[in-house]
């Protein structure tokens, strides 16, 4: 819904009750997000002199020691500053993978996403740039 993704979880029977009662829990979906809802967007532009030869902050990757599997890889990566620092689209987190001496095919890297954002260990979400992807937050 807008920038917000909603989750159906449950068995076939409930998800299907709850779709055909979406419509009348929209209103209630709507004014739960209202409240979290930014007032004011701000878009900030930095500019540097970087040379387009010359990699720019945000093209470095952080350097993680090898692991046995992309899944641990790709928790590593989010779990360093500049997987914390904001949501990463698959194209960075290939890049990432690269830059560690991790080939990873694109297919296998969207199969081991989605299996990280199903075990609840990765948060999932569209933007305009496509699927980001950052580490869930863990429960107390």
């Amino acid at each position: 819904m807008g920038e917000y993704e909603i989750e159906i979880d449950g068995n076939r029977e409930e998800v299907l009750k709850t779709i055909k009662d979406l419509p009348s829990l929209m209103n209630s979906v709507h004014k739960a997000f209202e409240s979290v809802k930014p007032k004011k967007v701000a878009t900030l532009t930095v500019k540097t002199e970087a040379t387009r030869n010359e990699k720019t902050p945000s093209q470095r990757y952080p350097r993680i020691s090898p692991t046995e599997s992309y899944d641990e890889t790709v928790l590593r990566l989010l779990e360093t500053d500049w997987g914390k620092w904001r949501p990463r689209t698959i194209d960075e987190l290939k890049e990432a993978l690269k830059a560690n001496r991790m080939d990873c095919p694109g297919r296998t890297l969207v199969a081991v996403l989605v299996g990280l954002v199903k075990k609840g260990k990765i948060k999932r979400w569209k933007t305009e740039a496509g699927n980001v992807y950052i580490l869930a937050e863990k429960e107390p």
